[in-house]
């Protein structure tokens, strides 16, 4: 076995995290050859399943991702499940280095009484099924007039949005029809959206925010007394101007004359107040039990004994998502990461499992925009490529072993297709998926729409392999 051959890499997940580590990657001095795995038979993970369909300018953020994928000189494997169709030690067959970057798609838990009762639902699952990913129900119980959201991030305002937007201000979006039919039969009126710190404490980008108070017939309902401002609060406002606008929107709002709301919907921003029961009749969710907290000074709240009662017959909780283990990976079941030192994956004794790492949430947990996930993977790679060529504290990478590093004992590309091939696995390449999203688009062309999504997994992969057969 050559030590000359490209260093081949594998990285898990082709969501932002993983495609750019491999953009980055592939532009280091290393000869490199990279490998993206990716569960679904399509690419971009959060992006294309995680931002809400009227959000197309987040969305365009797969521009740039579709444009690493296309060059080349990174190969997509699609469809190939992680855990299922191979693990560890069957990459480390093919690769020399490992990147898993599998993100967070659980919701965290929220422990609560009544947390478990028909009717109290996670929002990464209502995400994941307003934006059509193949792997949950095509159908979502939409029954109630008056939902809660729990949570004050920019989910539980996606949540909020889309449960009360009425469909025909959705259609000129990527929104599945399976979807489009369920929100029509809504019967939603008011939507509550429920924080337990104050307005300068939420997590809402200032866009967000604005753009809720845009969305036709639907009022922005909020309450006076829910605004408290101490030093701490004073403080946030000064020292961040995101907050600053955050809060400039939410002190408008307090300014509108009720008389002046007439919407058929509405949503409710409820502040300083911490959900403590979800009550229910006969194992379904009938209200929502919460606590009035008060500021302490440095951006906590207390409890104060005072509580409120609200009817709803729906609650979401956005209170953040959290990762899922892996087979054969360390994992901190607090954290909900894979364990790691600024990407080296570490067992229980703090020592680097040769040639493992990890980038984005699963590395450092559900937080930041996804362009944060650029230096997070910049991180990840500068640790792997100094593990490969021996120099370390920002030498330059020229001087090291530009040949080392090298332990995969079936080095040839192909050799992984075979693997995957005798085990069954339809692996989707990025030239299946270009047929797939072409379909999408042609699918949405007669409407005015950029694509509609194809749902269905079968379907999916139906349509990708047309190429093959045609």
């Amino acid at each position: 076995m050559s030590s000359t051959r490209p260093l081949r890499v594998a990285i898990v997940g082709a969501g932002p995290a993983g495609i750019y580590a491999a953009d980055i990657l592939s532009k280091t001095d290393l000869d490199v050859s990279i490998d993206l795995f990716e569960r679904l038979p399509a690419p971009f993970g959060l992006v294309r399943y995680g931002v809400a369909p009227d959000h197309p300018r987040i969305k365009q953020i797969i521009v740039a991702l579709h444009k690493v994928l296309s060059r080349g000189d990174v190969r997509l494997l699609g469809n190939v499940d992680y855990g299922v169709d191979l693990k560890l030690d069957d990459l480390r067959q093919f690769y020399d280095a490992v990147i898993f970057s599998t993100g967070a798609i659980r919701d965290a838990a929220l422990p609560v009484q009544g947390i478990d009762l028909d009717g109290s639902y996670g929002a990464a699952d209502f995400v994941s099924w307003y934006d059509g990913h193949p792997d949950v129900p095509r159908t979502w119980p939409l029954e109630a007039k008056e939902v809660a959201v729990l949570g004050a991030g920019n989910v539980a305002l996606d949540v909020a949005r889309i449960l009360a937007k009425h469909t025909k201000d959705l259609m000129p979006t990527e929104i599945p029809a399976n979807v489009q039919e369920g929100l029509e039969a809504s019967p939603v009126t008011d939507v509550h959206v429920f924080a337990r710190r104050g307005p300068a404490q939420v997590k809402f980008s200032p866009l967000e925010l604005r753009e809720l108070g845009h969305v036709p017939d639907v009022d922005i309902v909020v309450y006076p007394e829910d605004y408290d401002f101490d030093e701490g609060s004073m403080a946030a406002v000064e020292s961040s101007n995101q907050t600053k606008q955050v809060v400039k929107t939410l002190t408008d709002w307090t300014l509108v004359d009720p008389a002046t709301q007439s919407a058929s919907r509405r949503i409710h921003l409820h502040f300083l107040h911490a959900p403590t029961e979800i009550t229910g009749d006969d194992g379904k969710v009938t209200g929502l039990r919460t606590e009035r907290t008060a500021l302490q000074g440095d951006g906590t709240v207390r409890g104060t004994g005072e509580f409120h009662d609200w009817p709803v017959q729906a609650v979401y909780r956005a209170v953040g998502y959290f990762g899922s283990p892996l087979p054969e990976i360390p994992f901190d079941e607090l954290k909900g990461v894979i364990s790691n030192r600024e990407g080296r994956v570490v067992d229980m004794d703090g020592d680097h499992l040769p040639g493992v790492y990890a980038t984005g949430w699963i590395k450092r947990g559900p937080v930041g925009l996804i362009g944060h996930t650029k230096s997070d993977a910049s991180e990840t790679i500068r640790h792997l490529v100094e593990d490969v060529t021996g120099v370390g504290d920002g030498g330059d990478v020229a001087t090291g072993d530009l040949t080392g590093g090298r332990t995969a004992t079936q080095a040839d590309p192909q050799a992984v297709l075979d693997f995957l091939a005798d085990r069954g696995v339809d692996v989707v390449e990025w030239s299946d998926f270009e047929v797939l999203d072409a379909h999408e688009r042609a699918l949405g062309e007669p409407h005015g729409r950029e694509r509609i999504k194809v749902v269905p997994r079968e379907e999916m992969l139906d349509v990708a392999k047309r190429r093959a057969s045609s």
